[in-house]
């Protein structure tokens, strides 16, 4: 049986939230991958394809200029994609042996992939949308059915559904949320929407107006009843930034709801059909290679070596070279930028403000059972003291497909108390999780599904940690350093730390560096007029 057609014949059980002779009623779950949503026909994706097309048209600079890259991950290839298309020679440094940075993957010694991190591709990412097209992998990504799937926690191994009807947004969205009744009653509801109603009516402007509040006030403040919080808020702040609503600014979600509410497949959700260096940052390189550019492996920088004006004389890498170029780009995460940060520059206030910026600790793990669990083909959010999202990826993604055998993958969030534990520890801690979860296919004692291996990926500084007060805080893409820019998803953009982030910042960075240096009298994109007006005042 080839696998299309056992995921389209294989069935689960999911609660449906309705009641039936006084009992909870069950309904059957189709597991197979959706067509690709029609993204094209949509503003933001036509927005973007534009923003792409522009560096394409750009005039040609009178030389191609060598930009000097630090990072490969999608910050950095981004870039570099970019850079390649306004017609400048990229040279990207990454200091691993492995690309995609947050979304780097290995192999073990069985050919068995494991991940930095449980990666979902949202129907409201734009520019990543716009990245699989142009590279022409769009067939790459799996589109699961437009839901959001919660654990009960009080009734281990049943779920609740947002299920999301093929109708314009936000229609779409309220009939999800009105037609769910077992995660929140009527008057939450009602409370709820009229505390997004701001959010919704005055969109960006109101949204980054919240960054001083943290989720649990914002909703102290909009009325908002607390039982939100510990049904939805919860599981939705450990799956955006990993930490709990106590701590994370009311923004980041705002921004998340409003990109759902406003586009109709923007909750939609896909998985990449392997793993991201192969099925995703490859083909960019490959892009980038064929069309001049240049991209080392284990070319980890040391030193940013500096003029006697400040500017960038040239990059020291880790293995005694210096590489020198027209112009430098730091697409490295924030963490690493601020320890790589010449003294003289953390004088100036652009650089200085980066302290606000500080990685979040953020732990990945997979598991390999012995047996084939009921789950769902789509991401879970398991709604535990301990893990943020889940998914089974032998179920969800091509290359881990087994008809027969479950791997887990788990992001374990909030992780600041856990990074320094042992890989045994921690997955002690997850299998009491997981038995509450499958209470009838695992036991924390292994005494029903057992383990075959596992892998605790530790991430002690990943994306920023989201927390009030930061959105001030972003550096632009271009410095108050004449040579040098700044891409990664901390630098100024609409998306936050996300994949769609990076890719969005690398786009930023490239069309700042052609309207710096393509020519002085090209005219600024629509598309990114706001930001290129933010970075010029910087």
């Amino acid at each position: 049986m080839n696998m299309s057609e056992f995921v389209r014949g294989s069935t689960m059980r999911v609660s449906s939230g309705r009641q039936q002779g006084g009992r909870r009623a069950v309904a059957n779950i189709v597991c197979r991958d959706f067509p690709k949503p029609d993204f094209e026909s949509t503003k933001p994706f036509q927005e973007m394809q534009e923003a792409s097309q522009w560096l394409k048209d750009a005039p040609r600079p009178e030389r191609p200029l060598n930009v000097v890259i630090a990072g490969a991950g999608l910050a950095g290839l981004s870039t570099a994609k970019y850079l390649v298309d306004a017609g400048h020679k990229p040279i990207v440094l990454e200091s691993r042996d492995v690309l995609g940075g947050k979304v780097a993957a290995w192999k073990d010694e069985d050919g068995d992939w494991y991940e930095t991190g449980l990666h979902i591709f949202f129907g409201a990412y734009p520019n990543m949308m716009n990245m699989f097209k142009e590279m022409n992998i769009e067939e790459r990504l799996q589109w699961k059915e437009h839901s959001m799937i919660f654990a009960m926690p009080d009734s281990p191994g049943e779920f609740s559904r947002f299920d999301f009807p093929d109708i314009p947004a936000p229609l779409n969205g309220v009939i999800a949320i009105l037609r769910n009744n077992q995660m929140l009653s009527w008057p939450e509801k009602i409370q709820f929407a009229i505390g997004l109603l701001p959010a919704i009516v005055f969109g960006q402007s109101y949204v980054e107006a919240q960054d001083h509040l943290t989720v649990t006030e914002w909703m102290k403040q909009q009325g908002v009843p607390s039982r939100v919080n510990d049904e939805v808020f919860i599981a939705m702040a450990k799956a955006l930034n990993f930490i709990d609503p106590d701590e994370l600014s009311m923004i980041c979600v705002l921004i998340a709801l409003n990109r759902f509410l406003q586009e109709r497949h923007g909750s939609k959700m896909a998985f990449l059909d392997g793993a991201p260096p192969e099925r995703l940052c490859q083909p960019i390189v490959d892009y980038i290679t064929a069309r001049g550019g240049e991209v080392h492996m284990k070319k980890g920088l040391k030193n940013i070596a500096l003029n006697e004006d400040g500017s960038v004389k040239q990059f020291d890498l880790l293995n005694g070279e210096s590489i020198q170029g027209d112009l430098y780009v730091s697409a490295m995460p924030v963490d690493i930028m601020k320890k790589l940060m010449p003294d003289a520059w953390y004088q100036k206030p652009f650089f200085s403000k980066l302290d606000k910026l500080k990685g979040v600790p953020v732990i990945n793990i997979h598991i390999w059972f012995d047996t084939k669990l009921t789950t769902v083909d789509h991401l879970l959010f398991s709604r535990s003291p301990l893990l943020s999202v889940y998914a089974d990826m032998s179920t969800t993604c091509k290359e881990y497909y087994d008809e027969e055998k479950s791997m887990l993958e788990l992001v374990f969030a909030p992780a600041e108390k856990w990074i320094g534990r042992s890989d045994e520890d921690i997955i002690e801690a997850t299998m009491k999780e997981l038995e509450r979860l499958f209470p009838t296919e695992i036991a924390a004692d292994q005494s029903k599904a057992k383990i075959r291996k596992y892998k605790v990926i530790k991430t002690p500084l990943s994306v920023y940690k989201t927390v009030p007060g930061c959105e001030e805080c972003r550096p632009s893409q271009k410095t108050p350093i004449s040579n040098f820019y700044l891409s990664g998803d901390y630098t100024k953009q609409r998306y936050l730390a996300s994949m769609e982030g990076a890719i969005y910042s690398g786009k930023l960075c490239a069309t700042q560096i052609a309207k710096d240096w393509n020519t002085t009298s090209l005219p600024t994109p629509l598309f990114s007029s706001k930001e290129l007006e933010t970075a010029s005042s910087s």
